[in-house]
């Protein structure tokens, strides 16, 4: 008999046949795992690195521009004050001092010149000549109770018309008030080249005994009231002087000292 299928029971269901890889849902199919990323590394020199600052950065810098802009207006203003106010007492101190002591300036006078090397023939007017000329010079103090201070930084020159025959300096010395001295300067002339015109005119010069010369002083002196000096003070003279030959022996004709003071 055939078998009866109780009204409950389902009658048994052919299985279903196993499904492929390729069959299965894509959400369940195996998905494939990425490779991980790779990592450079850059290494860039330090002075070559551009970094950015924080904006408020800018700030604080032109916070800091402008107090030192007022800091330097601040110094200039006070260093212009500063040397206004010292220019304003040494002036007025140089006057309070002219004012009491009343110093006069030193008075020059040359009293003699040996010439040496002046070869004015015209044989030897292409030639360079090496000249020295012996100046004395006597100097006076007028001053009652100021004595002067002959210091460093003279000189004296000398020129026939435009051409200069050599230079030297004075020498270092103390004057009492009152008081006179003598003193030498030696000015030296090396390789003066003198024209063919310039010769023949100091040539005709010497004939007549008449050669005219002109020396320059400049004399930096300081004044001496007690324990106290003065600033330094030049002295610049001017000396015409003719004398009647270009030797050792040459004798003053005339001599005419003119000059001027410079108190600053």
């Amino acid at each position: 008999m055939a078998d009866r299928v109780h009204p409950h029971e389902s009658p048994e269901r052919p299985p279903f046949p196993a499904q492929k890889a390729s069959d299965q849902p894509p959400s369940e199919a195996k998905q494939e795992i990425p490779s991980p990323a790779r990592t450079y590394v850059v290494k860039v020199p330090k002075d070559q690195i551009i970094r950015v600052p924080p904006p408020q950065n800018a700030k604080l810098f032109e916070r800091y521009t402008r107090r030192s802009s007022r800091r330097g207006r601040r110094c200039c203003c006070l260093t212009l004050v500063t040397l206004t106010v010292l220019l304003l007492l040494a002036g007025a101190a140089s006057g309070i001092f002219y004012l009491i002591v009343r110093p006069k300036s030193p008075s020059y006078t040359v009293t003699a010149l040996s010439i040496t090397g002046l070869n004015v023939t015209l044989s030897a007017s292409s030639l360079p000549i090496s000249s020295e000329i012996l100046v004395a010079v006597r100097a006076k103090n007028p001053n009652g109770k100021v004595g002067i201070y002959h210091v460093g930084g003279s000189s004296v020159r000398a020129y026939y018309a435009d051409v200069s025959l050599g230079d030297g300096v004075l020498p270092v010395l103390y004057l009492p008030s009152k008081s006179e001295t003598a003193f030498n300067a030696t000015v030296r002339g090396n390789g003066i080249v003198l024209g063919s015109e310039v010769r023949q005119a100091l040539a005709d010069k010497q004939s007549q005994g008449s050669v005219p010369l002109r020396l320059k002083l400049k004399a930096p002196v300081k004044f001496k009231v007690g324990a106290i000096k003065s600033w330094k003070i030049t002295v610049k003279l001017t000396c015409d002087v003719t004398v009647d030959k270009l030797t050792v022996e040459a004798r003053i004709v005339t001599e005419h000292c003119h000059y001027g003071v410079k108190i600053f």
